[in-house]
């Protein structure tokens, strides 16, 4: 429950701080004077998003804090486990929001995330407003009050996981099949262009260079054949052979080194060219026997070049082996296309396994919400009777549909306040304050079925008045009896006299700047406020002894 709610620089609010009680706590006011701001503070503290624009002073920080005493609630100790916070059984929920504009949350001095401080946040506090007396029309909100009277969250949990995985394995389905007949209107030039590469059999050790030196040789045989002949006749055959020049030399300065050693060194050096020009001549008597004009050869070169080169342009690249990377891609694609039905095949395979699955949950979540909607009509009939509507029906209208995020369940829920009249549409039949008294109802019907601490309840009162607002008032009460702490700002005087506590809201304007203040009601201050709601600003002796009886019946 919320001990302790401490608010600081909100709005119209300087500083105020309240101490509920573990029961009924009754907030009223004059309209304005700050009660929707203390529940816009409540809403920050659980995770709303807020600006500067909230500042009462744009020059200090905003600061909300709750305290809240949580003994074993195992949902909530979850959260602080999964989110890594330190769980204690009072946990102390801080929001600030600087002059900046930078907003920051805390849970025990603990900065977490909006998202964290929400979680936590949706299992402590239940804040109904007018806006979620509109949300009962709606079939999200009618399913849940369903699911939530049969305490389904373990199967909607496995419903929503196998409906995730259906949804996945059915986009890659879909996808697949999108994809393939893309695929399949490209494989045709696809398969083309693979066929041409594959063809030209190229390889990943053929030079394109090398093809280029050879194919150079080879038209060049003959011219090449003449200057090798030339070179080896200068080395060895004519009359002035380098070789046997070089013996001369050699044989000379032999004779040399006899009178001085200096020329030994001459004459090696001259005996080691004579052994590398043996060795250069042999060469290239070796390039001229294996030299030949080859035309068919000459020919094979030259097409096999040309055919790099026209597949080169063709696909904007300078080397075989940007083609062969090529060949792969194409390779791939083709062999994808080909494959594609086996793959589509296992993709639907998947896709109805996941359904199957997915159905079976869906049939059980079904199961359990079709045996529970007759207990709930029937328990919101009663109740109905207890808040001056002894003639109301309820029927909660359920078909089967496709699976989607929440079921395959449709519900609506029908309503007649009036003796023989056939329940149809709320918003075509219920009044405000019908719409208040079902959704009062509703809330009641439920509180026994969550683990929600505290339940703040924002003029739940709208469009009743005289007996009708007694037997709210008890129902209220009731609730708050059970294991419910609830908060309720009213402007009732048959429901403000039912609070243990009773809390007032009130504009000061002694200042420069108008403030918001809340105090905590005395007796005699309760019995004068309640007299003020039963007559006015000056009730009469008759007001005040009723706002006495009230408090005394209460």
């Amino acid at each position: 429950m919320l001990t302790n709610l401490f608010i600081k620089n909100y709005a119209l609010i300087r500083e105020f701080e309240m101490q509920p009680d573990p029961e009924l706590s009754i907030i009223t006011g004059e309209t304005g004077a700050g009660k929707s701001i203390m529940l816009g503070a409540i809403g920050l503290l659980l995770g709303n998003r807020a600006d500067t624009r909230v500042l009462y002073d744009e020059g200090e920080k905003c600061v909300i804090e709750g305290t809240f005493d949580v003994p074993d609630h195992d949902s909530l100790i979850h959260i602080f486990e999964e989110e890594e916070l330190d769980y204690d059984a009072t946990n102390i929920i801080r929001r600030e929001i600087s002059p900046s504009g930078k907003s920051r949350a805390f849970v025990n001095d603990t900065p977490v995330t909006l998202e964290t401080l929400r979680k936590i946040g949706n299992l402590l506090v239940d804040v109904h407003s007018q806006h979620d007396t509109l949300q009962l029309g709606s079939n999200e909100y009618q399913l849940y009050i369903i699911d939530t009277y049969a305490q389904n969250q373990t199967i909607q949990n496995d419903y929503r996981q196998a409906y995730r995985l259906y949804k996945k394995h059915e986009h890659s389905y879909e996808d697949l099949v999108a994809n393939a007949d893309t695929l399949r209107k490209e494989l045709d030039y696809n398969k083309f262009l693979l066929d041409e590469l594959a063809e030209a059999d190229l390889t990943a050790n053929e030079e394109q260079e090398m093809l280029e030196d050879q194919l150079k040789m080879l038209e060049n045989a003959e011219e090449i054949k003449t200057k090798l002949n030339t070179a080896i006749e200068i080395i060895t055959n004519s009359e002035y052979a380098v070789n046997t020049n070089l013996r001369q030399i050699g044989a000379i300065l032999g004779q040399l080194s006899n009178l001085s050693s200096k020329y030994t060194g001459l004459k090696e050096r001259v005996e080691s060219c004579l052994i590398e020009l043996r060795d250069v001549a042999s060469e290239l008597e070796t390039e001229e026997v294996n030299i030949e004009f080859d035309p068919e050869r000459i020919n094979q070169i030259q097409e096999r070049l040309s055919m790099i080169y026209r597949l080169q342009k063709k696909h904007n690249v300078e080397s075989i082996q940007e083609l062969l990377s090529i060949q792969e891609v194409l390779e791939a694609k083709v062999g994808k296309v080909l494959n594609f039905d086996d793959a589509i095949a296992e993709a639907k395979k998947q896709m109805d396994k996941s359904f199957e699955a997915l159905m079976k949950i869906a049939q059980k979540l079904s199961a359990t919400r079709t045996k529970v909607i007759s207990s709930i009509e029937k328990e919101l009939m009663e109740l109905l009777k207890d808040v001056g509507m002894p003639n109301a029906t309820v029927s909660i209208q359920h078909d089967v549909v496709k699976p989607i995020a929440n079921g395959i369940d449709s519900v609506n829920l029908r309503f007649s306040a009036n003796k023989g009249m056939k329940p149809q549409e709320l918003k075509s039949v219920a009044s405000g304050g019908e719409f208040s008294r079902l959704m009062l109802c509703v809330k009641y019907l439920l509180a026994d079925k969550t683990s929600l601490p505290t339940i703040i309840f924002d003029e739940i009162d709208t469009g009743i008045s005289g007996e009708v607002a007694i037997k709210v008032g008890r129902m209220i009460k009731r609730m708050a009896q059970a294991k419910h702490q609830v908060l309720a700002i009213s402007h009732l005087h048959q429901i403000a006299a039912k609070g243990n506590v009773h809390y007032f809201v009130y504009k000061d304007n002694s200042a420069e700047k108008t403030v918001s203040k809340i105090k905590k009601l005395s007796e005699q201050e309760r019995i004068n406020e309640i007299a003020k709601m039963i007559g006015g600003e000056n009730p009469s002796e008759s007001a005040i002894k009723n706002a006495k009886e009230l408090l005394e019946t209460a």
